[in-house]
């Protein structure tokens, strides 16, 4: 479609039904989105005046709502992506270059003839456009090139994988454009975990990618990684009478990789003691009556989060029962088990490094004292800093974020709706 047909049929209010699928119905949140992509185009033109024909794609953040630490040892998650994402304005070329600037950020230039690890972009979103297009490419298509600009929503660091939905945006737009859609969101999820593992240089499991590239409210088994069983499921929190709220404890990430990579480690560990390469592979009456013998082989920690993914790995399914059931009261309760759970015995609210810096242990007591027995607050994502979440019941959902922000800064507290909609072409 043309740009500037784009930019007058949003203003007049002809893409409002796609933007409600995707953000809500609201007057106040339609305005909003049409002025950012209104602000997206325009932005692009100045990047790319050259550039007429344009694609329009979105591809969502992601919430875990049950499974803490599960999927990267085969184990089942509850997850859904919800209305905070990244969206792009695309032109194609066959120049096999891509060109990408996201705002705030400098401008990302990937040659398409050169395809191979580049250790100088580790970490950085280069490494993961670069990673995506080779992981096509070995799949036999030809991937031209495109010009693009985007802008996310999903904050960094936010526990709301904002890097997951970019390597979804970038494998939407290369599959929906070079490949007729023929790759399908749980390829495109892969695609992308592959490109953050092997070219950004961060050991992640699948649930952040396969959430936002399928969408909605999902429960996962990882059992089979190549495989994995997706059971989309019917909620929305409102129904119940909650909200679902997720509050940014400010915490730095900075000096957490070893953090995040003992988890699996420690977990791999346990699992190699009985010749095995995950804990989804070892039976947990086998886990229970090795523990003496454990003991002297691996860390009194390893043990305490093998022991969590037994007990979260369950309750993931669990929970998906309860609400498939309409049972919120015992969804509630799974949660808090699940939260104490990464609390005691994985061991993620704050890094050992780090003692003096604990926003995760404050801002979930300070849940505590605001909602007393009438909600629920976890640890959100991987933890050791960052976010965490909270199921409020609607009539304390202000109080809640009012207080929230009062303790970490404005706008540190947001409520959630889920997105049933994946990665998407826009037009």
């Amino acid at each position: 479609m043309k740009l500037k047909q784009f930019q007058a049929d949003l203003t007049a209010g002809k893409y409002d039904e796609k933007l409600c699928r995707l953000y809500g119905s609201s007057d106040a949140v339609l305005a909003a989105q049409r002025a950012r992509y209104l602000q997206a185009a325009e932005n692009f033109s100045r990047l790319y005046p050259e550039r007429e024909e344009i694609a329009v794609f979105s591809a969502p953040g992601r919430t875990e709502i049950g499974g803490n630490h599960t999927d990267h040892q085969h184990g089942c998650v509850l997850a859904a992506s919800v209305d905070l994402d990244v969206i792009a304005i695309v032109a194609f070329h066959d120049e096999h270059v891509i060109r990408l600037q996201s705002a705030g950020y400098s401008q990302d230039y990937v040659d398409l003839c050169d395809l191979t690890v580049q250790p100088e972009e580790k970490g950085k979103s280069a490494a993961l456009i670069r990673g995506v297009v080779s992981r096509f490419q070995e799949m036999g298509v030809a991937v031209g090139g495109f010009d693009a600009y985007t802008t996310s929503n999903v904050l960094s660091g936010s526990g709301l994988s904002s890097s997951a939905a970019f390597e979804v945006l970038i494998g939407t737009i290369i599959d929906q454009h070079y490949h007729a859609g023929a790759a399908g969101a749980v390829e495109i999820a892969k695609i992308g975990q592959y490109a953050e593992n092997r070219y950004f240089g961060k050991k992640s499991g699948l649930m952040d990618q396969m959430v936002s590239s399928v969408g909605g409210f999902v429960f996962i088994d990882f059992e089979d990684t190549d495989n994995p069983k997706i059971e989309k499921l019917s909620c929305q929190f409102e129904d119940a009478g909650y909200v679902l709220c997720i509050t940014d404890t400010k915490g730095s990430h900075a000096d957490l990789t070893d953090d995040y990579v003992s988890i699996p480690a420690e977990m791999n560990l346990v699992a190699a003691q009985f010749g095995k390469n995950h804990l989804r592979e070892v039976d947990e009456k086998a886990f229970l009556q090795a523990l003496p013998k454990l003991r002297t082989a691996c860390s009194d920690r390893a043990i305490l989060r093998a022991a969590h993914f037994y007990g979260d790995n369950r309750r993931a399914a669990e929970e998906a029962k309860a609400l498939s059931g309409n049972d919120f009261p015992q969804f509630l309760k799974l949660v808090k088990e699940s939260g104490d759970s990464s609390a005691k015995w994985l061991q993620n609210l704050y890094s050992c490094s780090k003692p003096a810096e604990q926003g995760i242990p404050l801002g979930l007591w300070a849940s505590e004292q605001i909602l007393g027995d009438a909600g629920v607050s976890r640890v959100h994502g991987g933890g050791f800093a960052g976010t965490i979440q909270a199921f409020v019941p609607v009539h304390m959902a202000k109080d809640y974020c009012e207080k929230m922000d009062q303790l970490f800064g404005a706008g540190s507290c947001q409520i959630l709706q889920i997105r049933n909609i994946g990665g998407m072409q826009f037009d």
